[in-house]
């Protein structure tokens, strides 16, 4: 299915992380025209072989406008991911209020690209459960379940210290803000803890996995299922607002004995603290649908 524009070109940003390099893959296989906005020089060389009549390299910075408007020229989306530094904690916490004010200009300064680009239709932001799934009130027992609904409370992330929770509730309310005032049609998936080769122990979103556990909140997606997910949702003419994004929930004491051997330099006895089974609190049920109506589609067809 094709996006609702006739102009097939979209653009991945950043297209040097996990997400951004799978993405344009998948985009180029689907008969896309991308444009792969990366932010390092040496990612160029993840494209080669690559047919250079559908895939551009543009060479883009997040906090420099021009550059970041050059590569959405002539597309009509966008699919635009963050992604902070994975080895934070060597990181004091000036610093990471520091990574997380960038991670908000650098959503700033996109949505408002986007606004100025009149070709782009839709933009799909990569935010995070995160920015979900964190508050005071998350073990009342009247909320049965999280969803799309709910966001981090900012105050909690402060005080506990939960940076990256900060930083992607910030940026994804920046971004919905400005794509809000400036009628930019947007939706974000809010993914859970992307499980890969590059996962370590020290992955900022790991920081109170814990509490994740012990209060049914702690979930995965690997990376094949999170392409498809944002893929969907772009093509989804009817799609809209936040879809949060897992395919497995942390609960059993196997899965996260499991999840420690993926974390090679987890220290001996830290899988003792999921020892228990926990009901699950978090709900995907809105992206669920959304991918069984497409698959229902496929079928017709």
């Amino acid at each position: 299915m094709a996006p609702s524009s006739p102009n097939n070109v979209v653009c991945v940003m950043d297209a040097s992380t996990p997400l951004g390099i799978a993405l344009v893959d998948r985009l180029l296989h689907l008969k896309f025209t991308v444009h792969a906005a990366i932010h390092s020089s040496i990612s160029e060389f993840m494209f080669n072989g690559y047919d250079n009549k559908s895939l551009k390299i543009f060479h883009s910075d997040p906090f420099d406008y021009h550059s970041i408007v050059d590569a959405l020229r002539g597309c009509c989306g966008l699919f635009y991911t963050f992604d902070p530094p994975r080895h934070q904690p060597t990181f004091d916490d000036d610093e990471m209020m520091v990574m997380g004010e960038m991670e908000v200009r650098a959503a700033h300064n996109v949505l408002e690209a986007c606004a100025q680009t009149d070709t782009i239709d839709k933009v799909v932001f990569t935010s995070s459960v995160a920015a979900v799934i964190w508050g005071q009130d998350r073990n009342s027992t009247s909320i049965s379940h999280l969803d799309e609904r709910f966001w981090s409370d900012v105050h909690f992330c402060r005080k506990f210290k939960l940076w990256h929770g900060l930083a992607k509730t910030l940026a994804e309310k920046t971004a919905w803000a400005l794509a809000r005032d400036r009628g930019v049609n947007m939706v974000s998936v809010n993914a859970g803890l992307l499980v890969g080769p590059d996962l370590t122990i020290d992955n900022p979103y790991l920081k109170g996995a814990a509490e994740m556990y012990e209060s049914g909140l702690f979930v995965t997606v690997d990376l094949n299922y999170l392409v498809e997910a944002h893929i969907r949702v772009f093509q989804d003419l009817s799609s809209y607002g936040r879809y949060i994004c897992f395919n497995h929930v942390i609960n059993t004491n196997d899965d996260a004995a499991d999840l420690a051997r993926k974390l090679t330099s987890l220290p001996p006895g830290e899988e003792q603290q999921f020892a228990r089974e926990i009901p699950q609190r978090i709900s995907n049920k809105k992206l669920n649908k959304l991918l069984m109506n497409f698959k229902g589609e496929e079928q017709i067809d």
